[in-house]
C-alpha cells in the first residue's frame, strides 16, 4: 500500500511538471500572428518529432530568448570541421568552416553560399549538398542519458547480488529485478527455450532501453528518440542480424528448402520466406516508431485543439480541460511506452526462438 501511494504521488509530481511545459507549448503555437493558426500548430507539432542541434526547453518569444544549450556540430567536409551549434543563432546566421559555408535549414545542415542561399525542387526540399554530420544532436543526448540511468540501475543490482544469493535488491535495483524476471519467465524462456541465457542480454537491454527513451520522452526534456526511424531501423537491424547469425540448419532448411511440401511448392514458397526474413524487422521498425510518433502526436494535436476553443470560442474551464485530458494521455502515454517495449522484445524473442528451435521430422 505505501509503495502504491509512492508510486501515484511520484506520477502525479511528473504530470504537474509536465503539464506547464504542454500550456506554454500551446502558447508558443498562438504567437507568429502572420501565421494561420494551422500552420503555426504543424509547424510546433513537427519541431517537436524531429530531431534538433540545439537542446531547447522552451522559448519565450515575447523575449526573444532560447532556454537551453548548444550542442556540438561534428561534420566531414574536406576535413574534420567541429564547432557549436549556438553559431547558427537557431538558423539565423551562415557558419563558415575552411572556407565552405553552412546554414541550418529546419534540422539539417546544408552547404551554400555566403548569403545562405538554398534552392529547392518541385515539393519545396532543398537541393543543395550536404556534408556527413556526426553532430551531437538531442536525440543523440537522449541516448546518451538513457544508457547512464540503466548502468547506474543495474550497476547497483548487480553489487546486490555480489554481496549474496538472498540479499534483497535496494532502491532502483527493487524496480529493476521485477521486469528482468518478467523478460526471462515470459518472454525469453517460452519463445527460445532451453537456450535462453544465450540472448537474455540483448533482450534485457532492447527492452530497458526503448522503454527508458519512452519514458524520457514523457518528461519535459522533451526526447522523441524513439520516434526517429533511423533508432527503430537500428533496433529492428540488431535483432535482423542476431536472428539469422544464430539461425541453425533447420532454420535455413525451412527457408529454401520447406521440408513436407511436394518440389514444385517448394520453388514457390522459397521466395516467400526469403522474403519474410526482411518483412520481420520491417514490422519491429515500423510498429516502434509509428506508435510513438502517434502517440506524440496527438498529445500535440489535444493541447492545440483546446487553446483553440479557448481563443476562438471562449470556452470556459478549458484549462481545467487541458489538465484532465493531458493527465489522461500521460497514463495512456505510461502504458504506450511500457507495451512498445514489451512488443519489441518479446516478437524479437519469437523470431530468435524460431531460429534457433530444433525441429523434428518425421
Amino acid at each position: 500500500m505505501v509503495n502504491l501511494k509512492r508510486a501515484l504521488l511520484f506520477l502525479t509530481v511528473i504530470f504537474f511538471a509536465v503539464n506547464p511545459f504542454n500550456l506554454k507549448a500551446a502558447e508558443e503555437v498562438h504567437e507568429h500572428a502572420e501565421k494561420t493558426q494551422a500552420e503555426e500548430i504543424n509547424a510546433y507539432a513537427e519541431h517537436h518529432l524531429q530531431d534538433d542541434h540545439y537542446f531547447s526547453l522552451f522559448t519565450d518569444k515575447k523575449a526573444g530568448v532560447h532556454y537551453g544549450f548548444p550542442l556540438p556540430v561534428i561534420l566531414i567536409d574536406g576535413g574534420l570541421k567541429v564547432f557549436s551549434s549556438g553559431e547558427f543563432h537557431h538558423g539565423e546566421a551562415i557558419v563558415e568552416k575552411g572556407g565552405t559555408y553552412y546554414k541550418l535549414y529546419h534540422g539539417k545542415i546544408y552547404k551554400t553560399d555566403v548569403a545562405g542561399t538554398l534552392t529547392y525542387d518541385d515539393h519545396g526540399h532543398p537541393t543543395n549538398a550536404k556534408p556527413l554530420d556526426f553532430s551531437i544532436t538531442k536525440n543523440v543526448v537522449g541516448l546518451f542519458l538513457a544508457t547512464f540511468l540503466l548502468f547506474w540501475g543495474f550497476l547497483s543490482l548487480a553489487k546486490t547480488y555480489k554481496k549474496g544469493a538472498n540479499n534483497l535488491p535496494k532502491g532502483m535495483g527493487r524496480v529493476l529485478e521485477p521486469l528482468v524476471l518478467y523478460v526471462r519467465d515470459e518472454m525469453a524462456v517460452p519463445n527460445i527455450g532451453h537456450r535462453y541465457k544465450e540472448f537474455m542480454p540483448y533482450l534485457l537491454s532492447v527492452f530497458f532501453l526503448i522503454f527508458t527513451l519512452n519514458i524520457l520522452g514523457l518528461t519535459p526534456l522533451g526526447f522523441n528518440v524513439t520516434g526517429n526511424i533511423t533508432v527503430t531501423l537500428c533496433l529492428a537491424l540488431f535483432t535482423f542480424v542476431i536472428t539469422n547469425v544464430k539461425g541453425n540448419k533447420d532454420y535455413w532448411k525451412h527457408i529454401f528448402w520447406m521440408p513436407g511440401v511436394p518440389v514444385p511448392f517448394k520453388f514457390v514458397l522459397a521466395p516467400i520466406e526469403v522474403l519474410g526474413m526482411f518483412t520481420k524487422p520491417f514490422s519491429l521498425m515500423l510498429r516502434l516508431f509509428a506508435n510513438i510518433t502517434a502517440g506524440h502526436s496527438v498529445v500535440m494535436g489535444l493541447i492545440a485543439i483546446v487553446y483553440l476553443f479557448q481563443q476562438q470560442l471562449t470556452v470556459p474551464g478549458s484549462i481545467g480541460v487541458s489538465m484532465v485530458l493531458t493527465l489522461i494521455l500521460f497514463f495512456l502515454e505510461l502504458l504506450v511506452a511500457f507495451l512498445q517495449a514489451f512488443i519489441f522484445t518479446m516478437l524479437s524473442s519469437l523470431f530468435i526462438g524460431m531460429a534457433v528451435e530444433e525441429h523434428t521430422h518425421h
